[in-house]
């Protein structure tokens, strides 16, 4: 009898382990939870996302919009337009222009875009698209300026601009200036100007035309035409992989019309082909 009821037993707990098995494998299939890995997405169905740095004082290129709050200009629009036909995704990181290469150097920043003139020596150490936008260089003075009407008349007169640009360095090379004065913002050097500390200023032609059209209207002109031709570029960290991403990007704005009515839209007229 004793044999019996072991045997019985045995089978009783058998039956028992194989109905808990099924059970659990008909809860796992009831609450719809599947017995294979989730799959990870991938990195190609992740936008990139960089970070791209820009001076907000450089009209109208890039600058704070106080009614909206936000950051509008011709690089704007034209850093979101490249930034959706290269498939990436973007932060903003508003700063000082004269922290801009440092910071391209160190990898802090993925890229700039701030008007930022392409120059052999800053190729040394950073890396340019292809060019986006002809510029020059431009003589301010106060609308009842008589003296000076060209660069040889900067001779002994002081000079404001912003520094860390070209025009800086352009500034700096006049024969026999007498002062150059550099400015973390450019506002600041046309207020010298204005104010009188400043004989004139030295600066980007687009941003004086455009100063010359809104505050500076009826107080200030330009003498001398433009001084030197200038090309601005998109910036990178040396060797880094984004710029051809970025440079294959921007040329198909050029071409597919974007780049056109951006400029247009900014600058009154249609570029110069």
């Amino acid at each position: 009898m004793k044999h019996i009821l072991k045997r019985y037993g045995f089978l009783l707990l058998l039956l028992i382990c194989i109905g808990s098995l099924a059970g659990c494998g008909t809860n796992k299939e009831s609450s719809g939870e599947s017995s294979s890995t989730a799959v990870e997405p991938t990195e190609e169905s992740t936008p990139q996302k960089i970070i791209v740095g820009t001076d907000t004082s450089y009209m109208p290129f890039e600058y704070l919009d106080e009614k909206t709050g936000e950051y509008v200009g011709f690089d704007i629009d034209l850093l979101k337009a490249i930034t959706e036909q290269a498939g990436i995704e973007y932060e903003l990181k508003p700063m000082d222009f004269n922290g801009i290469i440092p910071a391209l150097q160190t990898q802090n920043l993925d890229m700039a875009i701030a008007g930022i003139t392409i120059k052999d020596e800053r190729k040394e150490v950073i890396d340019f698209s292809r060019g986006y936008y002809n510029a020059g260089t431009s003589i301010l003075v106060r609308a009842d300026e008589k003296n000076i009407n060209g660069v040889e008349d900067l001779k002994g007169k002081v000079i404001a601009t912003k520094q860390g640009t070209a025009s800086f360095d352009y500034a700096t090379k006049i024969e026999g200036v007498g002062k150059v004065v550099p400015f973390p913002n450019i506002d600041q050097a046309y207020m010298e100007l204005e104010k009188g500390s400043a004989d004139a200023v030295v600066f980007d032609s687009p941003n004086v035309l455009y100063y010359i059209k809104t505050a500076g209207e009826g107080k200030v002109k330009t003498v001398g035409g433009l001084l030197e031709g200038q090309e601005f570029g998109i910036a990178f960290p040396k060797g880094s992989e984004l710029t051809d991403k970025i440079d294959a990007a921007l040329s198909a704005v050029m071409e597919n019309g974007t780049y056109d009515e951006l400029y247009k839209k900014w600058f009154g007229e249609e570029p110069a082909q």
